[in-house]
């Protein structure tokens, strides 16, 4: 049966709307490159990777040149295009970069329901996952530190506690504030302004987990089984999803780069420990077991506030298998939708890869 004249221009806009937004990636990730090349070859020049500032800096001045790179490409783009004609977003101003840059303001008067906001993310939803995989499958610290210090960058995994201290902050909060602003502040909220709501979460959600998944092209992945960078896989496009829930919520990034930085500070102390001889019963008890006394206090206090947070957010992520009025008309229209979805991800890594 030949599809109806309503049904191919549905199909046609859900791909336009997403091309448009591909075209715009596209344009930020090379921005992104060119400002990457200063921490991607000026370092190894500057600085002798042995040294104990050479992680710290690179990723310092990584999280720096990303973020610059996206809000000058913001630029650019609002003086090359003008995708706010068409568009299904209500929330679209003039400028994209102050858009972008409003996600980074924290309002007087905000900063402790912010700081609530990011200590609930830390202890409700980052800290128990973490802890349930390490618990579940302990071989998971191994294959990450094997990974991870293959790499010179990380290297302060395997050094003493004070150089791992202080190495592990400032790459963790400069980590964390690169793949916020990339996958979050940019790709989640400039989504928002494009197409549904739901894809401009899944799509970057997506794109968060795959990255995570590429762990699996390191040789050093050969060793191990397949599923173990497919956990990762799983948990961060779950931990992607809400964040990026979050994101498009309360218009503000601080909550969720705070409870990242803090989560892979967290983190890496359980992998310092296993590289260094200690047992995960041991960070168990006198790390995680107070961490998780600490969540289960926050569910207990906050557990209004939790509930009625889980329950928007169940029926945002419902929202995205049902017919958008926007731009669908049947079922059909939201498999297809789904399938462009996938597509679009997997796009953008690829572009990812190679650029960012």
């Amino acid at each position: 049966m030949e599809p109806s004249e309503s049904e191919s221009s549905s199909k046609k806009k859900i791909i336009v709307e997403r091309f448009n937004f591909f075209l715009e990636v596209l344009i930020v990730f090379i921005v992104i490159f060119i400002f990457l090349l200063i921490p991607r070859s000026l370092i190894w020049l500057l600085i002798n990777e042995n040294s104990i500032l050479f992680g710290p800096i690179y990723y310092l001045t990584r999280a720096l040149a990303i973020f610059v790179a996206v809000l000058l490409a913001l630029f650019i783009v609002n003086l090359l295009f003008d995708f706010r004609k068409g568009n299904i977003s209500e929330e679209v101003e003039l400028s994209p970069a102050s858009e972008f840059l409003k996600l980074y303001s924290i309002p007087n008067g905000k900063v402790k329901d912010q700081l609530l906001n990011g200590v609930l993310i830390l202890f409700i939803v980052f800290i128990p996952l973490d802890f349930l995989i390490y618990f579940l499958f302990p071989e998971m610290l191994q294959y990450t530190g094997v990974l991870l210090t293959s790499q010179k960058t990380d290297s302060y995994l395997l050094a003493n506690y004070s150089i791992f201290l202080f190495s592990v902050i400032i790459i963790q909060i400069s980590v964390s504030v690169y793949e916020e602003t990339l996958t979050r502040g940019y790709l989640t909220k400039r989504g928002r302004d494009y197409f549904h709501k739901m894809s401009a979460v899944i799509i970057p959600s997506l794109y968060f987990g795959f990255m995570h998944f590429i762990y699996y092209l390191n040789p050093l992945s050969k060793n191990y089984p397949i599923w173990w960078p497919f956990i990762w896989f799983l948990n961060t496009l779950f931990v992607g999803i809400l964040l990026s829930i979050f994101i498009l919520k309360k218009k503000s990034i601080f909550p969720v780069i705070f409870a990242h930085a803090a989560n892979n500070i967290i983190s890496a102390h359980a992998i310092w420990c296993y590289l260094h001889g200690i047992s995960f019963a041991i960070v168990t008890i006198y790390m995680y077991l107070p961490l998780l006394i600490v969540s289960a206090i926050l569910f207990a206090l906050q557990f209004k506030k939790i509930k009625r947070a889980l329950s928007n957010g169940l029926k945002f992520l419902k929202s995205y298998f049902k017919i958008d009025k926007h731009t669908e008309r049947t079922k059909g229209d939201v498999y297809f939708r789904i399938f462009i979805d996938f597509l679009i991800s997997i796009l953008i890594l690829i572009v990812g890869l190679f650029l960012v």
